[in-house]
């Protein structure tokens, strides 16, 4: 038998050969998960010894690792906003800089909030956790997806206040929501083969790229967003790092007010926010 910290160590070379990046950071999370705990854990078990069935499991991770596949897969999901959400191949593996639409949307007044490309419900989900009292629809393309959003919405104790519908965009969408959220497809299609494998070959294309510009799903959920908004009600998107000024102008285009860019830890545009007119019932047609 090996310990913990032998196994690691050989782990890591595994994957310092595949050139995986973050590595030891990835070895620690299968290995968290081979013994049932938390990464942050590991250091206490550093000299215990793995039984078979442990290290067999591990290393059977790492090799799955070391030819790409994300973590998140291997383990059966990843942290997002301080909770655990399942994750597999039908969806976006939530990332932490989509935390920051979540903080935000969670600065706004809501009741109800449209979540449009789902996926696996992270966002949603985080957000009628944090509002108690709120309801929320999740769409998507996917249904597959929105089976993984449903697990999610249970896993939460958010089910009863969410409803999931297969819909193109806003196609199946009915009447007006407080917020609508959305983190869409932004990459543009010659932007695709410049990603980490592990996101190029293992996600879902479809809500990765939208095989042109980049800019496709944006135009789509601004045009529709008044019909679906009430008065006052926000409209918020994630952005890829610069697409800001196109995605303000068909905002302020579009007839939003206040439209403001809020920028991520690491100092990137990612979120583009903008408020439905308070006479827009008025105003509309």
């Amino acid at each position: 038998m090996t310990t913990v910290q032998q196994s690691l160590r050989a782990a890591n070379k595994v994957l310092a050969a595949a050139d995986i990046p973050d590595g030891p950071r990835d070895a620690r999370r299968l290995m968290a998960a081979a013994l049932n705990t938390r990464p942050d854990r590991i250091t206490l078990c550093l000299n215990n010894a793995l039984d078979a069935a442990e290290e067999k499991a591990f290393f059977a991770k790492v090799d799955d690792r070391s030819k790409g596949r994300p973590v998140s897969h291997l383990v059966g999901g990843r942290d997002f906003y301080d909770r655990w959400f399942f994750v597999n191949e039908d969806v976006l593996d939530p990332r932490p800089e989509t935390e920051m639409l979540v903080q935000v949307a969670l600065s706004a007044r809501f009741g109800d909030v449209l979540d449009l490309g789902t996926g696996s419900g992270a966002i949603l989900v985080t957000l009628l956790a944090a509002r108690p009292t709120a309801t929320g629809v999740g769409t998507d393309i996917s249904q597959a997806a929105l089976r993984v959003a449903a697990r999610n919405a249970a896993a939460h104790d958010v089910a009863a206040r969410a409803a999931f519908r297969v819909s193109d965009w806003y196609a199946r969408v009915e009447g007006a929501f407080d917020l609508i959220v959305a983190n869409p497809p932004y990459i543009a299609a010659d932007e695709m083969d410049g990603l980490q494998p592990d996101v190029r070959l293992y996600e879902p294309r479809i809500a990765l790229t939208d095989e042109a510009d980049g800019l496709t799903a944006y135009r789509k959920i601004v045009a529709g967003a008044p019909t679906h908004l009430r008065a006052g009600g926000q409209l918020m998107v994630e952005i890829g790092p610069t697409q800001a000024a196109a995605v303000t102008h068909m905002m302020s285009k579009a007839g939003f007010e206040r439209v403001k860019v809020h920028p991520d830890l690491d100092g990137r545009d990612r979120v583009v926010c903008g408020q439905w007119p308070e006479n827009a019932d008025q105003n509309r047609g």
